[in-house]
């Protein structure tokens, strides 16, 4: 049996070498490409989110983890995608217009990617329009919103209006998340759902897609 708690440290940590190093040694062992990415990267993440949700790590520490995940995200992800020529599905996935945040957004694209989605990643600061093109142009099944400020939450209400506006809504689903998220303002703004963490992320997409 592996031992991911090296690995899952070495992300929190930030040390690229030695995830690198460790993740190597994982795939040369045989073990489970997705274990190697679940159990022991996004583990490791999983705890930097919580700490950066508690001031206990700060955005510098915060990027240099998800540095070092994505170094070793990209060793693995050869052996997942091999033979793979379809995706579960697509995701169009940004921050909202007037929001800059994009940590927590990446890692759920990161994630998403990493458990056989396509994803689009708009980036920050990303219009209603904006969206309504990805999802067309990608055929997408999914638009992922995020938000960190909650001057920037309504901006979540007004894209999917226009996305509606647009006639949509009835072919896509719209998740939202970030910090200033709660249940009871997704359901006030007719989204089909909320994650608080980026594997709830995932799951969430699993569940809307299935």
């Amino acid at each position: 049996m592996f031992d991911f708690s090296g690995l899952s440290t070495a992300v929190i940590t930030g040390e690229e070498d030695v995830v690198l190093d460790l993740t190597q040694k994982a795939i040369s062992a045989k073990v489970d490409p997705l274990s190697i990415i679940n159990d022991g990267l996004i583990a490791g993440m999983n705890v930097v989110g919580a700490r950066f949700k508690v001031n206990d790590m700060y955005v510098p520490e915060v990027l240099m983890s998800a540095a070092a995940m994505k170094a070793g995200v990209a060793l693995v992800k050869p052996l997942l995608t091999s033979g793979e020529t379809t995706t579960k599905g697509t995701v169009v996935i940004g921050t909202v217009t007037g929001d800059l945040h994009d940590i927590g957004k990446s890692l759920v694209g990161m994630m998403l990617e990493c458990s056989g989605y396509a994803v689009i990643d708009l980036g920050v600061d990303v219009s209603g329009d904006d969206f309504v093109a990805a999802v067309k142009a990608n055929n997408a099944g999914i638009v992922a919103l995020s938000c960190m400020l909650t001057t920037t939450m309504l901006q979540m209400k007004t894209t999917i209006e226009v996305l509606a506006a647009n006639g949509l809504r009835k072919d896509v689903k719209v998740i939202i998340g970030g910090a200033p998220i709660t249940q009871e303002f997704a359901d006030n703004i007719g989204s089909d759902g909320y994650a608080t963490d980026a594997a709830g992320a995932v799951d969430l997409v699993t569940k809307l897609l299935n």
